[in-house]
């Protein structure tokens, strides 16, 4: 009977810390939303009365699993950034190079032929009208200035409490993500520079710094530093923050209640330019989270369904939009690293994620396929890794088993495109 009572005490001892959890994790996300100047949710696709964020929340509470023990090499950042487009045009060229011609083409119906060519592919003339995010250009300048500059205030906004946002003394921000271990540190890192080798770059800039309150960059904020109880030297990532940003909703094709996002003309051709635009970056991401296995984003809605019927009907977690409806891919923790060494445990609904999607970007296919033939993914991922980041070798690298592991999702991606080609090309 005694035993019996323990565990029950036990039992309720755990649902309390679940819940106080739960709640404080709400909170924290409910203040950097407030501090990104979200607007409200689309009014007509949410439950009245329930938090936006509560199926993003409820999965972690869950499924959060310890990582191995091991040397804390780097504290973990996160990082919500982008950059006000009007605020702060004088430092930031997201989507500038857009003109008055394209952005009438982007809200217009579809009037420049088939959405869809090859097949499987979306069309060149689409392609066109999507600018480039964070241009190879800008992030690089970007994170030449983040590596030198002054941080002269840390406050929170940046998801958990252990993160930062980091104001610098030219007064832009950017996110200070100090993790529960080095591996979401390392996984983010390396999901950047995955993003780079794909081209893909709905990605803010990232850099590596190390966190020496004695050194010129992290001086000013020392006091700070010590009553967040940071591991001196400890390696974290800067994002940069962009405001002005708002959540994503999943479009209807990717919903549990639809067939998918195919290559039928009769589906696409209704829809705006603006609408296939996203629907493509959604095509991008899709790809891109089931190669670094990111369970914290499209596939934790979809786990959230067992008990949250309308979870896809909320904000996407980890996606936000610019003013132009152009995607930003946020937090990337749980990729590669975290992601691949819980793989068992999500990698059905990965799956079943890729096979909702049967149309793509030729540019992103072709990087993927080039992968795929050269077999080389560790070695240009290292390469390009280790030439952009100083502080590589004090982070690390992928282990020869996950370094397996993310060649081996190329190669299935690459399998996904040829079934996808098999049926739909004589459409």
């Amino acid at each position: 009977m005694r035993a019996v009572s323990a565990n029950l005490f036990a039992l309720l001892f755990l649902c309390a810390l679940a819940s106080v959890f739960y709640v404080w994790s709400a909170l924290e996300n409910r203040l950097e939303r407030h501090k990104r100047g979200f607007s409200a949710p689309g009014a007509g696709s949410f439950h009245q009365g329930l938090p936006a964020d509560l199926s993003a929340k409820t999965f972690r509470a869950l499924l959060t699993v310890p990582a191995a023990q091991r040397p804390h090499l780097g504290g973990r950042l996160e990082a919500r950034n982008l950059t006000d487009q009007t605020a702060s045009a004088g430092n930031r060229d997201y989507h500038v190079n857009g003109d008055n011609k394209r952005s009438a083409l982007r809200e217009g119906p579809v009037k420049l032929g088939s959405p869809v060519e090859d097949g499987i592919f979306w069309s060149e003339w689409l392609e066109d009208l999507l600018p480039v995010g964070f241009s190879e250009e800008y992030a690089l300048s970007w994170r030449e200035r983040a590596r030198t500059y002054r941080i002269v205030k840390l406050e929170p906004g940046c998801g958990r409490i252990s993160n930062q946002l980091a104001t610098f003394a030219d007064g832009t921000k950017a996110c200070v993500r100090y993790g529960i271990n080095a591996d979401q540190v390392q996984g983010e890192t390396l999901t950047y520079y995955l993003a780079s080798l794909l081209g893909i770059t709905n990605l803010p800039p990232l850099v590596l710094s190390q966190v020496n309150s004695d050194s010129e960059q992290w001086a000013a904020v020392r006091t700070r530093i010590g009553g967040l109880l940071w591991s001196d030297r400890a390696v974290v990532s800067l994002t940069e923050w962009v405001s002005n940003l708002t959540g994503v909703v999943t479009p209807a094709p990717l919903r549990q209640e639809s067939s998918g996002l195919h290559p039928v003309l009769g589906e696409l051709q209704n829809k705006t330019t603006t609408e296939l635009l996203e629907l493509m970056q959604w095509s991008d991401l899709i790809i891109f989270d089931y190669l670094t296995a990111n369970f914290d984003r499209l596939v934790s809605n979809l786990f959230s369904l067992q008990w949250d019927s309308r979870v896809m009907e909320r904000d996407t977690n980890n996606l936000l939009k610019t003013p132009r409806g152009d995607l930003v891919f946020i937090d990337n923790e749980a990729g590669l690293v975290h992601g691949f060494r819980v793989l068992n445990m999500w990698e059905k609904y990965h799956s079943t994620v890729l096979s909702s999607v049967c149309v793509f970007r030729k540019r992103t296919m072709q990087r993927v396929a080039e992968l795929h033939r050269r077999r080389d993914a560790r070695k240009r991922l290292r390469e390009l890794y280790r030439d952009s980041e100083p502080l590589s070798q004090e982070l690390g690298f992928l282990s020869d088993e996950h370094a397996g592991v993310l060649q081996d999702r190329i190669d299935r991606i690459y399998k996904h495109i040829l079934q996808c080609k098999a049926k739909y090309s004589q459409l």
